[in-house]
Parts: structure tokens; C-alpha cells; sequence
């Protein structure tokens, strides 16, 4: 049964939380940043928004635009693209793509979460868009909504070229953005798989993200490497009720990227926790829709948390619901709002408020036969 989320206020002790940069953990690292995943705050900056080559860290923005396109139900896991010329002669990092060949979006999305295929991300693209260089308008589309100040793309696949970049704090927020869309988490979590399965050229493929194997909780995220950029990480992990999210930019030697990224994410789960307040799908309220003859019943898109040092406790939370403008047909999943955690005037989080079913504008005789039924039902009742 799913919770039923009361208004009251909720009391917490909490202590404002110290961010700082411990140089022992990240060495190696150009630049450095941590955040815990529900709330968004810093945990840990190091150099956090200086601007720097991201090499494939870059394709997760476009797997942002790939996964709103699956959940809006425009682009299906299942459907068969066919290579481009253009995709099959992109270099670097591949699946292997023949021109004229044909593939599902299933194994395009494993090339590229798993094996941060070039061609893959390029057919993606031109799924989407049309033309890389309209997803790539739309990639920057995408910063410029999320607030990013130190990001820029020109290519989606991230090889080194001018005016391509972004920060290690940028990556974190794009990161975060992206884990928003849980379903990546079932190829990002994977150590290994295959594509092109059921033909004559099965295709064996490894995680680059070697930690999904060798550190508790790790189901993600992003591996990149070029000349430029040097090799660098984006990395997730999940214990408890605590999701870190870490950016590690710019090492020479990927083992002691990997070892860092591991040591930053000790750090996290020696030093924080995160208490459970309401779960995701918890119902929160129903509202009226079409003037009131209508209703939709409001769901949490993920959990809500409120983030500490262990330890230290101290302060008072409540919440207030923000809805959105909506415009039907309302989808399943659609977002209606957002769930807002305070203490006082400041905002601790905001979780996304969803439906769970379809919702389409009742026409002028459903709305008069919503009113008759009510009125026998005794919901309406005349005055006299």
C-alpha cells in the first residue's frame, strides 16, 4: 500500500555542512566535485567550475535527450535504426557500425552507456534530431536550462575540439540530471553484456566503468578519455538512503583515476547520511482539474531526504507543493510539480511530482455527465 504523505511540519536537528577540498583524496585530478544525488549540495570541490576538455563525459547530456524521448514515449527501445555513412566513419571509441547496417536503439544505448561508442552516440543523434549538429543545439539547449555556466558543446561525442567543455561541478549537475532518468541505471549498472544478439555477429561488451564490479554500490555512470581531457570519471553509487555522485577530470593514469574516484567516495559514506522521509510513489495529494469536475492524484517521482554529518543533528523542515502549468493530453509521468523540502527560507531539495495514469480534457458531455453523476452520487447537491 502506498504511504499516504500528511501536511505537518517535520523536525530534524541539522547542522550547516562545511565544504571543503581534501588534496590527499583527488591528487591526480585536475578538478574534482562530489554531491549528494537528492539534494544537490556540495560535498566536495576541487576546482570545481574551472573549465576543462570532458572527453565522453559529454555524452551524457545526450543520453539525457535520448532517455526524455524514451519516456515520453517518442522513441522506443526496440526500434531498428539503420547506419548512417556519417555514423560508421566516426573514429575513436566504436561498435563497429557497417554503413546500411541495422540495430536497435536497445543495443545503440548499451554501445554507448557500456562501451562509449562514438558511432552509436552519432545514430543517436541523428535519430533525434535529424543531424548532429541539431542535437548538438540541442544539447546546449539543455545547459542553458539546466543553469550551467561553464558548459558548452560542439559535438556529442566529445572529441577534443575548441569551444567543447565543461566543469567538473557542471558534469555533476548534467550527472544528476541524467540518474533523474532511473532507466539508465539498467545499462549503466551492467559490467558486461552483448548487442547484435540473435545474428551472426554477436558482439561481447565490457563496462568501461570497471568500478560497477570492484566498489559496493556503483551503478554508474560515465567513463572519458582523449589526448586533451586526460581520463576521467563520472561515478555513482547508492548505499542506503545515500546516492553520491562524484566527477573526477583530467588524470594521467586511468588506475589512479579509478583508485581517487573510490577513495572520494569513502569520504562521502564515512562522513554523511541521509535520513529517509518520503519514498518514491508516495501519494501526496489530488487536485482538481477542469474546473473542478476532474482530478489528478499526484505522486513522488523519487525519494525525499534530508542530507547530514554523522553525528551532528539540529533544525526544523517543512515542505510546501509548487504545482507546474499543464497542458493535456497528461501522460503517465508526466510532471504536475514539484515536492519543495525547507528549513526556513531556505530549499533543502525538490522532487518531482508525477501522475500515474493518462489523462485526457474532459470534452463538454463527459463534463456534463461528471456533474449528473455527482448530483446522484450526493458529491452535488442544489441549495435552496
Amino acid at each position: 500500500m502506498k504511504k499516504v504523505i500528511s501536511l505537518f511540519l517535520i523536525a530534524f536537528f541539522l547542522v550547516p555542512m562545511m565544504v571543503f577540498a581534501d588534496p590527499d583524496i583527488t591528487s591526480g585530478a585536475k578538478s574534482a566535485v562530489m554531491i549528494d544525488y537528492s539534494t544537490g549540495e556540495v560535498l566536495y570541490d576541487k576546482n570545481g567550475n574551472e573549465r576543462r576538455s570532458v572527453a565522453s563525459l559529454t555524452k551524457m547530456m545526450g543520453l539525457i535527450l535520448i532517455f526524455e524521448k524514451i519516456d515520453n514515449g517518442s522513441l522506443k527501445k526496440d526500434e531498428i535504426l539503420t547506419t548512417s555513412k556519417n555514423a560508421k566513419e566516426m573514429g575513436g571509441t566504436q561498435i563497429w557500425l557497417e554503413e546500411g547496417e541495422k540495430i536497435s536503439v536497445d543495443d545503440l544505448i548499451k554501445g554507448i552507456t557500456m562501451a562509449s561508442a562514438n558511432d552509436a552516440m552519432v545514430l543517436m543523434a541523428e535519430r533525434i534530431s535529424g543531424t548532429e549538429n541539431a542535437f548538438v543545439k540541442e544539447m546546449n539547449d539543455k545547459v542553458k536550462e539546466l543553469g550551467l555556466k561553464n558548459t558548452h558543446f560542439v559535438n556529442c561525442t566529445g572529441f577534443d575540439e575548441e569551444g567543447n567543455y565543461s566543469s567538473a561541478y557542471d558534469m555533476a549537475i548534467i550527472a544528476r540530471e541524467l540518474i533523474k532518468h532511473d532507466k539508465v541505471l539498467d545499462y549503466t549498472s551492467k559490467y558486461e553484456s552483448y548487442i547484435r544478439e540473435d545474428t551472426d555477429n554477436k558482439t561481447w561488451i565490457v563496462n568501461t566503468n570497471k568500478l560497477t564490479k570492484f566498489y559496493k554500490g556503483v551503478d554508474g555512470l560515465k567513463t572519458g578519455f582523449t589526448d586533451n581531457a586526460g581520463s576521467s570519471l563520472a561515478v555513482t553509487a547508492k548505499r542506503d538512503n545515500l546516492r553520491l555522485v562524484a566527477i573526477t577530470l583530467g588524470y594521467s593514469n586511468t588506475n589512479i583515476r579509478n583508485s581517487e574516484a573510490m577513495a572520494l567516495l569513502d569520504y562521502g559514506y564515512n562522513q554523511y547520511e541521509s535520513k529517509l522521509i518520503f519514498k518514491k510513489g508516495d501519494f501526496v495529494r489530488s487536485i482538481d482539474l477542469n474546473k473542478g469536475l476532474s482530478k489528478a492524484k499526484l505522486y513522488l517521482k523519487d525519494d525525499v531526504v534530508v542530507l547530514s554529518k554523522k553525528g551532528e543533528e539540529v533544525g526544523d523542515y517543512s515542505y510546501k507543493i509548487k504545482l507546474c502549468d499543464i497542458s493535456y493530453p497528461i501522460k503517465k509521468g508526466s510532471k504536475m510539480g514539484s515536492f519543495v523540502l525547507k528549513s526556513a527560507d531556505k530549499i533543502i531539495s525538490e522532487t518531482d511530482l508525477i501522475v500515474n495514469e493518462n489523462i485526457e480534457k474532459a470534452n463538454i458531455f463527459k463534463q456534463y455527465l461528471s456533474v449528473v453523476r455527482d448530483i446522484f452520487s450526493g458529491s452535488v447537491y442544489w441549495v435552496k
